[in-house]
């Protein structure tokens, strides 16, 4: 009984330490990320007095602390780093849609908002369009809360026994992060008052409407019990439509 105990022992601080490096990975990946947002927003538009760039890394900053409280901690450790599994299709796809295309976005807007080059989102608008960014990326921490299996790549997590997960907002669309993900982007644009940084948003809604459809494709095939799921939920990625 010693023995057991001692392997349990063992293999509980193992975890703790894994999870432990996950969440180190994460945040940091996290912390660079808003620095990064930061940093081009200041010197692309050259504007340090730019309102609404500010408000929106106070936004994201908040995001990103109310999706720290979210996530389990073995959700945390799966997000911190492409894990073994990751369809190869998928790498390039979610660089586009979570890292390359964002900043795309961000440069743009504040490119425009320092040559001026097409006529600006006004004010209120900007306002009411980050208070949507703020509710799709709440509800995409909903989804996060929901889906333990919330992975940032398409992959079956035969290593975290994945199963169909048909609760939240799982209910009315079978992929609502890749939902919220567009509209967040389309948010951002607009909530930076930039009508030319919908140019690079439209790659960005191209990347997540052929990840949907490849990644359900992979659910379908490989994750028991999910083809069944996706004759309840009808919709993959907007309801009524698709």
């Amino acid at each position: 009984m010693m023995g057991i105990a001692s392997i349990w022992d063992w293999q509980t601080i193992s975890n703790e330490r894994a999870y432990g490096s996950g969440l180190s990975r994460y945040l940091s990946k996290q912390l660079l990320f808003l620095l990064l947002v930061a940093f081009l927003l200041l010197y692309c538009s050259r504007d340090p007095e730019w309102t609404m760039a500010w408000r929106y890394v106070a936004s994201l900053s908040l995001i990103m602390a109310v999706n720290l409280l979210a996530m389990n901690r073995s959700l945390l450790s799966e997000r911190s780093k492409l894990q073994e599994g990751t369809k190869k299709w998928d790498v390039g796809l979610s660089l586009l849609v979570a890292v390359i295309g964002p900043f795309l976005v961000v440069v743009v807007a504040s490119l425009d908002h320092r040559y001026h080059w097409g006529e600006t989102v006004p004010a209120l608008a900007g306002y009411v369009f980050l208070l949507l960014f703020l509710l799709a990326s709440f509800f995409a921490t909903w989804a996060m809360h929901a889906n333990q299996f919330f992975s940032a790549t398409a992959r079956i997590q035969a290593d975290r026994e994945q199963k169909v997960v048909d609760n939240g907002p799982y209910q009315l669309v079978r992929h609502p992060g890749y939902l919220v993900g567009t509209l967040g982007i389309l948010a951002t644009a607009l909530a930076l008052q930039s009508y030319v940084a919908l140019i690079p948003v439209f790659l960005v809604v191209i990347g997540y409407a052929v990840r949907t459809a490849l990644e359900d494709r992979v659910l379908r095939n490989e994750l028991e019990s999910y083809q069944i799921y996706s004759l309840r939920v009808k919709y993959r990625l907007v309801m009524f439509v698709w």
